[in-house]
C-alpha cells in the first residue's frame, strides 16, 4: 500500500509488451496486471487493440519505467497513440484494483 502507480496505454499488445520490457529491465517495478479493450474506432483502427498496463513501484522508479515505456513505445506507435498516467501515491483500497485486468501476474 502507499505505492506509486504508473499506467501505460497503447495501441497492440506487441507494443506494450515491448516497452514494459524495457521499463522494467531500466527500473525496479512489478506489473500488476494487462487489459486489453478495443479501440474507439472498432476494426477501423490501424491496430485494433488497446492495452493497459498497471504497474507499482518507488515513485522514482515508476516516473523512470513511464518515460522508457513512451520511448520504447515511440518506437513502433505513434506519440497520440501513447497515454501515460502517474499516481505518486495510491490511496488505501486502489491495489484492489490494480489487479483486475483479462492478463494478471501469477
Amino acid at each position: 500500500m502507499g505505492e506509486a502507480v504508473g499506467l501505460l496505454e497503447v495501441l497492440g499488445f506487441s507494443v506494450a509488451m515491448a516497452a514494459m520490457d524495457q521499463a522494467c529491465k531500466t527500473a525496479n517495478v512489478e506489473i500488476q496486471a494487462m487489459d486489453c479493450n478495443n479501440p474507439a474506432t472498432g476494426n477501423h483502427a490501424k491496430i485494433p487493440v488497446v492495452v493497459q498496463v498497471k504497474f507499482t513501484g518507488n515513485v522514482s522508479d515508476v516516473k523512470v519505467a513511464l518515460e522508457t515505456a513512451r520511448h520504447t513505445a515511440n518506437q513502433f506507435i505513434e506519440e497520440q497513440d501513447i497515454v501515460t498516467s502517474f499516481i505518486p501515491n495510491q490511496a488505501p483500497g486502489l491495489e484492489k484494483l490494480l489487479g483486475i485486468g483479462k492478463v494478471k501476474r501469477p
